[in-house]
This record gives structure tokens, sequence and C-alpha cells, in this order.
């Protein structure tokens, strides 16, 4: 069976919000997970500070019923955060007055303070700003979708499973199929990259065989899956046809095909 998820999207879950809203915190969520999946580390960061401009508007607009108009100016993010904090406890849970924005105030701390694109230090510290940018934006999203969903439990449940993936660069997500981005790459490692990106999942021999876009599916199981099990790089269960990454082949990704992409640890 196929694991390309749940027919309901971001879209379905906030559609409490004004439809403007929710268009513009889902084009800016997704232009910040684009430029990171694509190693645009820079870029990035200039995103996260746009959608921390948006979530606050969400934020205004769940607490209080309305929200500074896109295209007028948020003022400081920071005294708008500590506004949310001083609201009765009335206007609305916990997470919506306190933890999301003070979430908030350190994505857009990052941004300004961090600058992402410095220079200067023996250390480029790029990457890591970036992937914790995507991290705390993960959160809050995620957050939101908890706490003002409109779809059943197990309908959000399962989009929060998404948004909790590990994004790696250079393997793109469309349409319910990944896609290494990298084709200099093997196919036993575009596999290894394939599943790092949710370790913890098994995922259906099909599915890969697919996304790897190998030329025959016998071919696939005994040049690839197979030789790969046999090195103890990955399990692969051949009764339900599914295969799940080791720690063995986690630290090959981390250690040898990540920096073949000039990328670094994923964590």
């Amino acid at each position: 069976m196929s694991t390309n998820g749940s027919s309901f999207t971001l879209d379905d879950a906030f559609t409490s919000l004004p439809a403007t809203l929710r268009d513009r915190l889902l084009r800016r969520y997704r232009d910040l997970k684009s430029a990171y999946v694509n190693g645009q580390y820079d870029a990035t960061g200039l995103r996260a500070g746009r959608l921390a401009e948006v979530l606050v508007r969400v934020l205004q607009q769940e607490l209080t019923g309305t929200y500074t108009l896109l295209g007028s100016s948020i003022g400081n993010v920071a005294d708008e955060c500590a506004k949310f904090e001083r609201l009765p406890k009335a206007s609305g849970v916990e997470s919506l007055r306190i933890i999301i924005p003070r979430a908030i105030n350190f994505l857009y701390t990052l941004r300004n303070k961090r600058g992402i694109g410095h220079e200067g230090g023996d250390i480029d510290a790029n990457i890591i700003d970036a992937a914790t940018c995507v991290r705390v934006a993960d959160w809050c999203v995620a957050e939101l979708l908890r706490v003002v969903h409109t779809l059943s439990l197990e309908e959000a449940q399962a989009l929060l499973d998404a948004l909790a993936e590990r994004e790696v660069p250079k393997v793109w997500s469309v349409a319910g199929v990944k896609r290494v981005l990298d084709p200099s790459l093997t196919y036993k490692e575009q596999t290894l990259l394939l599943l790092y990106a949710d370790p913890d999942v098994a995922v259906p021999t099909e599915d890969l065989y697919a996304w790897t876009e190998y030329s025959r599916s016998a071919l696939y199981k005994r040049d690839v899956l197979t030789p790969l099990h046999k090195a103890r790089l990955v399990e692969y269960d051949r009764t339900n046809e599914q295969v799940r990454l080791s720690p063995s082949g986690a630290e090959r990704v981390d250690t040898e095909i990540l920096p073949k992409l000039g990328q670094s640890k994923l964590n």
C-alpha cells in the first residue's frame, strides 16, 4: 500500500481563517520550506521573517477577531507578541497567548539578529540557522493546526506527522511523490536519502521503486534493496514488502551522502 498520505491538506485544516490570511500563511510557509530544501539558506532566513509577520496576524485574528491588514506594517513583532501575553485568559488558550508568540519572537529575532546571510568567523552557521528557522516554523504551524484545525483528530494527526518529517535538501516532495534532485547519486544513495527523511517509518518497496524510477521492480529489489539489506544499511522486509532505514544507513547518509551534496548533518 502506498504511503502517499492523507488527501487532506493544510488548506483544509485552516478553513476557519479568513481566506486571504489563510492563503498568505500557507504561501509564506511553503516559500520557506522550498528555500530550505533547495539549499537557499539566505532566502530561508528572509522568508522566516515574512512568515513570522503572518503568524502574528493569525494570532491577532484568533485572539481578538481582527488582524493588521496585509500590506500594512505590523510594527514591532516583539511588542506585538508581548501584547498577546497580556491578554486575559478568556481570549484564548495558553498556547495561542504565550507559547506560540514566544516561538514567533525567537524566529523573528534569529532572522534579524543573526542576519542569516552573515559573513565572518570560522564557521558558516547559515545552514544551522536555516534549519532552526524551518523547525521553529514547523512547530508553530503544527501547534496552530492542533489548536484551531477544523479536521477530525485522525486527519489533523496525519498532517502533524507530515510536518514532523525531516526536511532533506535535494529531496523534493510533490503530489505525493518524492524525487532526489541530484541525478548523479547512485540508486542505492538515492534510496538511503529518501528513507533518511523519516527514518522511523517503513516505506513500501513500490514507493521507493516509483520514486527512484528504476528500470524494473524486480531488478530494483535484487540490485538495490537486497545489497543495502545485506550491508545492514536498511531492513528489507520481503514478506510485507517494506523498507526501513537502519542506524548504520542513517550514519552513511550523514557521513558520505550529505557531504557529497554539500550539506551538513540534519537532526
